[in-house]
């Protein structure tokens, strides 16, 4: 049904950090930086190009000729360089400060984008969920990103709403921060050029470049351009064992001695892949199931009433196993 002026007010959640304690463990999560992607959302072929680069070259992004090497302007050499280690694709090395920093492959980026990773060209789009988790998860340095996928709630919304909210958590969490609402602004409208396809078709025509993330149509228009709500459940693209891998990647961060972890944390908890990719219960369940009827090292385990993902190794080795063995079985076909 097509939303009216009057749509439905989102609200944040009551878990926002109250106390010292709360605030010092959100700031370890999530880092106080706001729109550092010089208003791009990340192209085609950004992430893969900034790898490659500075796998040659750990220099790329400060030299005089990175505009030619990367073949783009000033500041969209800053926006890789933003995206590709804000992804945990690289990250900045050594001492000097700002711009000057060399940068390194990450392990994740050799995983998915080396010569003989996962998916060395993007090409399958299950490959973007998991940028999309691990733009997300800890240490997060796209606040607005946190904020939005694990604070923001609500039926549909605007972006005056979102503006809002995210001022209020800023304020909240990270109060030192000089960060103006016309750049809340930019950061908003970014994120909602990186996920919601053909936004905006009166900006310009290198403003309107489809972002790949798209494909993961977590954010859809309702009614006119103006109102936005999020797409909750199954998502057609995102293979279930993308979802249990991450699943075991949240298990490691946040209870590393234990190898259960309950439904419920998995769907709600700040951070949690329920949250990440707006899964519903059923949706959750149905691709741990699925994942657990090929590798008996993953099961769902039902104690006392509570439903949990119970594994038998080390979450973090039982997780890359789980995506090799996904990868593997798609460049066999």
């Amino acid at each position: 049904m097509p939303a009216t002026k009057t749509a439905p007010k989102p609200r944040v959640l009551k878990e926002m950090p109250q106390n010292v304690a709360e605030l010092h463990e959100e700031k370890r999560l999530v880092l106080p930086y706001f729109s550092r992607h010089e208003t791009f959302h990340p192209r085609f072929g950004w992430l893969k190009k900034g790898f490659d680069r500075v796998s040659q070259d750990p220099d790329v992004f400060s030299k005089d000729d990175a505009t030619a090497v990367l073949g783009v302007g000033k500041n969209m050499v800053r926006a890789i360089r933003y995206w590709t280690s804000a992804f945990k694709i690289i990250k900045e090395i050594g001492k000097e400060r700002g711009k000057n920093k060399p940068c390194s492959p990450l392990e994740f980026g050799e995983l998915l984008l080396g010569e003989n990773g996962w998916d060395t060209y993007l090409e399958n789009p299950a490959s973007l969920w998991l940028l999309h988790w691990n733009l997300l998860k800890p240490p997060c340095s796209a606040a607005t990103w946190y904020f939005t996928f694990n604070y923001f709630r609500g039926g549909s919304f605007m972006l005056e709403d979102l503006i809002k909210d995210l001022m209020d958590y800023k304020e909240r969490t990270f109060p030192s921060v000089k960060a103006q609402e016309e750049t809340i602004f930019r950061d908003i409208s970014c994120l909602i050029h990186m996920y919601v396809s053909h936004y905006e078709v009166n900006r310009p025509d290198e403003d309107t470049l489809d972002s790949p993330f798209t494909q993961l149509d977590l954010i859809r228009t309702v009614g006119d351009s103006k109102h936005f709500t999020f797409n909750l459940g199954k998502k057609n693209n995102l293979a279930s064992e993308i979802v249990v891998a991450t699943c075991l990647e949240f298990a490691a961060m946040t209870q590393p001695n234990l190898r259960t972890i309950s439904m419920t944390r998995l769907l709600f908890d700040h951070g949690s892949p329920g949250l990440i990719f707006k899964l519903t219960e059923s949706a959750l369940y149905d691709a741990i199931e699925k994942v657990s009827k090929s590798n008996s090292d993953v099961s769902l385990a039902d104690t006392a009433g509570v439903v949990q993902l119970s594994f038998n190794k080390e979450p973090y080795d039982l997780a890359k196993t789980v995506l090799n063995k996904y990868y593997r079985s798609k460049r066999g076909k």
